[in-house]
């Protein structure tokens, strides 16, 4: 079994399709929310799971950022400081850059069928963008700066670790994470039945490698590591998820299931859209919702980074493997339960740091500093597997509590590794937004 087939099967969830956004192309705000769409539908059918996702959609949106601004520079670059003519066409420059760092990744990842169906996306998609534009210089001059900005995004991301070998061995001893079961059915389903069980490696322990994108070094706010087995914090964890998060918990509330279903959805995904919601009700103009969705998604795509780093590190178990080896675990108000399961299913990964949660954290404190305040109230319609279900929330640190609780309420992380997860991702979020694509200064 590859790990590319478990991704797929266990990522299904990140499927996300135009509807699934609660938009159609014809409604979306501009042409960098429109390729926001296209680029999180094109990567998941080619077999992208949310680490590489993250990855994908960061180099896109970094790549439309360094393209308008090319063209006219009210912010700061990433990569790309070349200048156009302020007569280029922005149209054809964002679609451009989109599309050329998504045909540049594409290949990597997948199997033969997912890319050519990813593929086929990616050429409808700048087909149909391209076409609107007149033919003339200012189209070419902004084809040639979209063309410009993601050749230098590609050139600087080809070796940056997201395809190195990893040497990953799992564990044995109490505490140590090893391949785990998925809840009997699986919840969400997965079709094939070779996979239905589980039990699957470990996905991408090589992404503790990856060159990040704004922090200094993958360790660079690395965390404490998770409660120690014998200890209070550790049995009051236990408790709680064994509780809460069971299968046939009787203590887990309707909403408590709602929202573990709710924030099933690839954290790069639903941070998008939440970016998306406010900006759409704010106005923001094409330079804006590019500088937005750039940061938002480059400090997930760290706190994924960040994350591996510090799981692997402690390669902690998750819920599942103690519960069921409660006995194991030198804590005498740790109880066993051999045929515990969780609600939702769990993610093949180790479970300190839930970077589900670092994402939520990151993408909270940039989205508080872009808009001027966490005190912003905003609604949002869930994604895939569990879409079409809406939540409303007052603040942005509030989704990102609630996205982290719907871990515990999942059964699939301890809370510790929640919270810590939301501190990791904090740090991520405040340094990125100090230091990056800031407001440029002629």
């Amino acid at each position: 079994m590859t790990q590319i087939r478990v991704a797929r099967a266990f990522f299904v969830s990140a499927l996300v399709g135009l509807f699934s956004l609660g938009m159609s192309r014809a409604a979306t705000a501009d042409e960098v929310v429109e390729w926001n769409v296209t680029g999180f539908e094109a990567s998941a059918t080619g077999g992208q799971n949310a680490l590489v996702v993250s990855r994908t959609m960061t180099m896109v949106h970094l790549a439309v950022h360094d393209a308008l601004n090319a063209i006219d520079r009210r912010y700061e670059p990433y990569l790309y400081e070349g200048r156009a003519e302020r007569g280029a066409a922005p149209t054809a420059a964002i679609a451009t850059a989109a599309r050329d760092v998504l045909v540049g990744v594409i290949p990597d990842w997948g199997n033969p069928q997912q890319r050519e169906k990813a593929r086929s996306i990616v050429d409808s998609a700048y087909a149909g963008a391209i076409a609107k534009v007149p033919d003339g210089l200012p189209k070419d001059q902004g084809i040639a700066a979209g063309k410009a900005a993601a050749a230098a995004t590609l050139a600087v991301r080809k070796a940056d670790g997201s395809g190195a070998s990893s040497q990953y061995i799992p564990g044995t001893a109490p505490g140590q994470w090893r391949p785990h079961s998925n809840p009997t059915p699986p919840n969400p389903p997965i079709a094939d039945p070779a996979l239905a069980a589980g039990n699957w490696p470990a996905l991408l322990p090589q992404w503790a490698q990856v060159i990040p994108f704004t922090m200094v070094t993958p360790w660079q706010f690395r965390l404490p590591g998770p409660p120690t087995l014998a200890s209070v914090d550790y049995a009051r964890d236990y408790e709680e998820v064994k509780r809460v998060g069971a299968k046939n918990s009787t203590t887990r509330t309707a909403e408590q299931s709602e929202i573990a279903r709710y924030w099933y959805e690839g954290s790069p995904q639903g941070w998008s859209r939440i970016a998306i919601v406010v900006a759409a009700a704010r106005g923001l103009d094409r330079w804006e919702n590019a500088r937005l969705l750039a940061l938002v998604n480059m400090v997930i795509a760290d706190g994924f980074i960040a994350g591996a780093d510090t799981r692997y590190l402690y390669n902690f178990w998750r819920p599942v493997t103690a519960i069921r080896a409660g006995d194991t675990d030198g804590n005498d108000a740790t109880a066993a339960d051999p045929a515990w399961e969780t609600f939702l299913n769990t993610p093949p990964l180790p479970d300190y740091p839930s970077t589900h949660s670092v994402a939520g954290g990151a993408a909270s404190a940039v989205l508080a500093r872009f808009f001027g305040s966490d005190q912003i109230a905003f609604a949002m319609k869930s994604g895939p597997p569990f879409a079409g279900i809406t939540r409303s929330f007052t603040t942005f640190s509030q989704a990102a509590q609630e996205n982290a609780d719907s871990r515990v309420y999942a059964g699939v992380h301890f809370r510790s590794a929640c919270q810590d997860g939301i501190k990791l991702g904090e740090q991520i979020g405040r340094r990125a937004f100090a230091q990056h694509l800031q407001a440029y200064r002629k």
